[in-house]
């Protein structure tokens, strides 16, 4: 499971004045924000009242993502940046709001894939059917309903304007937040599969995206049980990626361009890249140890590479006893430097003109510094 914290968004929908909604949503983040923090999740909560949104008014379909309004640019960020939603919602005539329909209808690749929780109230049916009516429309924009709900009926669980303090309801709320958290962790992947950030991988269903200090805790697992065979090999434990802590991954991160190759949520491959002058610096190029031998390590070498296209040289160190690792780097055009310090044997070669036959087919060049 990913370790990231996660964003919940909770979206109180009735616009009435005077309507209980506030009152059901304030309950509702006072209750779950203690397991909230124990979890990992920061709580934002949102009225639809806040975000000013007319009734549909962006020429485009929202399919598209093009928006041409500004308060249709910040429900977007607002939607993009949450890994789910729990909705507060009454039930009018047998349904959801027309605010929140109107709302749902702004957006389109924002919801997809994230998981929706449910808070109704309402009277004989405590706004179930207005939940049954919003699954309906939740699901054909690709978010996750959950089985996990509140109802609250308004003559039991009301008295003047708040929600009794009840520890029933109470355990409910949290439940929901609970399977929120496990179906959002779970989703992720998917998420970050058919993000905008992220380029398909050379493994079926794989995709490779840039790498960011949050990402610490997987980059330390796949670096310590990567740099074991280096370690072994050179007869020494004086190598950083086998005793960094956490808080030196987190700050590499920030400083060099590292790309990861992901699938189903897991870390197969890293590499890390930056300029110096002429040169393009390569290192901490891994491949988990179950799918060495499928050429990650030479695909993530090759588009490591293509992103230093404005250097005149890549360079690259490894182990002075890592022999498997210098002849694959020979094998790949490097030729051993004469400048390499005691103990690691340094490489480089000439920047490689882009063609079919020595890189991928796509190539990933993260953004940030070089």
């Amino acid at each position: 499971m990913s370790t990231k914290r996660l964003r919940v968004l909770v979206l109180v929908c009735s616009t009435r004045p005077g309507a209980l909604g506030p009152a059901v949503g304030t309950w509702l983040t006072e209750t779950i924000t203690p397991r909230a923090g124990e979890l990992g999740v920061d709580l934002m909560s949102l009225t639809i009242d806040d975000l000013g949104l007319p009734f549909l008014d962006e020429e485009e379909h929202p399919s598209t993502g093009i928006y041409s309004h500004e308060h249709t640019r910040r429900w977007s960020a607002i939607a993009e940046a949450a890994d789910g939603f729990v909705i507060v919602t009454p039930e009018y005539n047998y349904g959801m709001p027309a605010t929140l329909k109107n709302a749902l209808d702004y957006l389109g690749p924002e919801w997809a894939w994230k998981p929706v929780g449910f808070v109704s109230y309402g009277h004989t049916s405590a706004g179930t059917r207005a939940v049954q009516h919003a699954k309906q429309v939740v699901t054909t924009l690709r978010l996750v309903p959950l089985g996990a709900t509140v109802a609250l009926r308004i003559a039991d669980a009301v008295h003047d304007g708040r929600v009794r303090p009840e520890a029933a309801l109470a355990g409910a709320a949290v439940g929901v937040l609970d399977e929120l958290v496990s179906v959002a962790h779970a989703l992720r992947p998917l998420r970050e599969r058919y993000s905008n950030d992220t380029l398909p991988g050379p493994l079926p269903g794989s995709y490779v995206r840039r790498l960011v200090p949050d990402d610490a805790p997987e980059v330390t697992v796949l670096q310590r049980c990567c740099w074991v065979e280096e370690a072994v090999a050179n007869d020494t434990l004086a190598i950083p990626a086998l005793h960094e802590p956490l808080e030196e991954v987190r700050a590499w991160l920030a400083d060099w361009n590292a790309t990861g190759l992901w699938w189903d949520g897991r870390l197969l491959a890293m590499v890390r890249t930056r300029r110096s002058g002429d040169d393009w610096h390569i290192g901490r190029l891994a491949v988990v140890p179950d799918l060495r031998g499928h050429n990650l390590g030479r695909w993530m070498l090759r588009t490591a590479e293509s992103a230093g296209e404005e250097c005149k040289r890549v360079v690259l160190s490894t182990g002075a006893a890592s022999h498997r690792n210098i002849a694959f780097y020979e094998s790949e055009g490097y030729q051993v430097l004469p400048d390499g310090t005691p103990g690691a044997t340094r490489l480089g070669k000439t920047i490689p003109t882009r063609n079919s036959g020595t890189t991928p087919t796509q190539t990933f060049a993260p953004a940030g510094r070089a």
